[in-house]
């Protein structure tokens, strides 16, 4: 196990278009390389699951949506071999947006997908969250 061994919350952001496709990225950085996953990060101390998923999404795609317009729809507890995160779900749709490379370091693509035909290689958290929830 990790050397510091803290439970971290982090929070999934799930967004859709209105063609209800749901935008992915192909992550870069060593936790979880090569995987896809929704956007992404870290609870910040005070910070509301909603406030964090409209940060964190237009830090990493320069999309812009209030808090206000999340829902928080489920919850994963997620161990990897080295980390433990508790993931906090939310939800945007009918989003009209292009998302951009915001973090080139972090992430090498943003793609919107067909939510019948989602990639294999999810990260553990997505896995995890649609193996109880369907979008």
């Amino acid at each position: 196990m990790a050397e510091n061994k803290i439970v971290r919350v982090g929070v999934g952001i799930w967004v859709t278009n209105y063609g209800n496709q749901l935008l992915l990225g192909k992550r870069l950085s060593e936790h979880g390389n090569g995987t896809w996953a929704p956007p992404g990060g870290h609870l910040e101390f005070g910070e509301t699951p909603g406030k964090c998923a409209s940060r964190e999404l237009m830090e990493e795609t320069g999309i812009i949506i209030p808090e206000n317009k999340f829902q928080q729809v489920g919850l994963t507890n997620d161990i990897f071999p080295e980390k433990h995160y508790v993931t906090i779900h939310c939800v945007a749709s009918g989003i009209i947006a292009t998302p951009q490379i915001m973090e080139p370091n972090k992430c090498a693509e943003w793609r919107w997908f067909e939510l019948d035909k989602l990639p294999e290689n999810l990260f553990l958290s997505a896995a995890n969250f649609l193996k109880q929830k369907k979008l």
